[in-house]
């Protein structure tokens, strides 16, 4: 593994679910957990587990831990998480990051540095007693680490839940498998999902729930949100291509500064006058210089590095096989593991039922 590599899949940590800013532009439609029973899921991988990293830890912000000093805060939420998803019928498979493109060096050295400053933010509010403080900053501080990602490939097998690994960003392949129609949503915290062509993403799916906001006696549900790529095009009035652009002029994670002063507001109404970056460039704006040229940015978007080599294939859990790993090697309590993929096994035969009910009706 290069060290570029290594860098990425340690250190970009919670800000890993940062992305492009559209979050003003796109239209989101609400969605309840239970009507996504019958429909395939691609998740993006490092985005969720980053976040089960960030969410699940102890009230002084460690992550959870078996014995021998693993973090186990992955495993915990890539469990619970995903059986109670396939107890309610939903299958879900994870795609995992393969390199990352040379653009993105600049943005992981920037998460580097924020990372860097939230672990000397957190170890001064615990030194402080200021537990809840401290909790938030060690949310800032999660590092993905080689072991993580194999143990949750482990995991994953053990429950009959397939993964794919991806040739580069596992959210491009994620939405390449959507658009080919072998899942039916693409999951992902990031709106990158969108300029790399994902017609149908969901949002909040691994997290949504009762969440606390930080340093505030305040409680706020986390509701799963669809966004369809075809209504933000509609919406917005732009093409595919556009909307791609319009991320650029805003700032990616390929050139994290776009056009200083543009937020996403501007970025569409400029888009909308000039009709095209190219053009854009061409007028008052060309003495702002971009630090890479945008069309190696546009090509990674529209011509990301994808493949076609996976099956996604569903089978019901290796029950004692889970058992062995997560209680005998990871201290999971066995009780709640057995209860959780008891729940799992029976919402996957009655949805097979009822799928198979569906067909002989249908």
């Amino acid at each position: 593994m290069t060290t570029f590599i290594l860098v990425f899949r340690c250190l970009i940590g919670w800000c890993h679910v940062l992305g492009v800013n559209l979050k003003d532009l796109v239209p989101k439609t609400q969605v309840n957990l239970q009507d996504l029973a019958g429909k395939s899921v691609a998740v993006d991988a490092y985005n969720a587990l980053y976040q089960f990293l960030a969410i699940i830890r102890q009230p002084d912000g460690t992550p959870l831990r078996d014995s021998a000093g693993r973090v186990t805060s992955h495993l915990s939420g890539l469990l619970y998480r995903t059986s109670n998803l396939a107890e309610m019928g939903v299958k879900v498979a994870y795609v995992f990051d393969g390199a990352p493109p040379a653009l993105k060096e600049i943005a992981i050295k920037r998460r580097v540095k924020t990372k860097e400053e939230a672990v000397v933010k957190y170890e001064r509010a615990l030194a402080a007693g200021r537990m809840e403080e401290a909790r938030t900053y060690a949310q800032a501080t999660s590092r993905l680490k080689d072991y993580m990602e194999d143990d949750g490939k482990h995991l994953l097998r053990l429950m009959g839940i397939p993964w794919v690994q991806a040739p580069g960003e596992g959210e491009a392949q994620a939405a390449h498998m959507t658009k080919r129609g072998a899942a039916d949503f693409c999951a992902s915290q990031d709106y990158d999902s969108l300029l790399f062509g994902a017609p149908m993403l969901i949002r909040n799916l691994t997290i949504s729930g009762r969440r606390k906001l930080p340093r505030k006696p305040v409680y706020i549900d986390v509701i799963p949100e669809v966004v369809e790529l075809s209504k933000v095009l509609a919406a917005l009035e732009v093409s595919y291509e556009q909307l791609v652009e319009i991320g650029i002029l805003v700032g990616t994670d390929y050139n994290p500064d776009g056009i200083r002063g543009v937020g996403p507001i501007t970025a569409l109404k400029l888009m909308k006058e000039r009709g095209s970056l190219e053009n854009l460039l061409k007028t008052s704006l060309s003495n702002i210089d971009f630090p890479v040229d945008p069309q190696r940015v546009k090509n990674i978007f529209i011509h990301p590095e994808v493949t076609d080599n996976y099956n996604l294939a569903w089978r019901e859990p290796d029950v004692e096989g889970v058992v062995q790993f997560l209680c005998l090697e990871r201290d999971f309590t066995e009780d709640r593991v057995r209860k959780a993929l008891e729940r799992m096994t029976k919402g996957m035969k009655e949805e097979r039922a009822k799928t198979r009910l569906d067909a002989f009706f249908g």
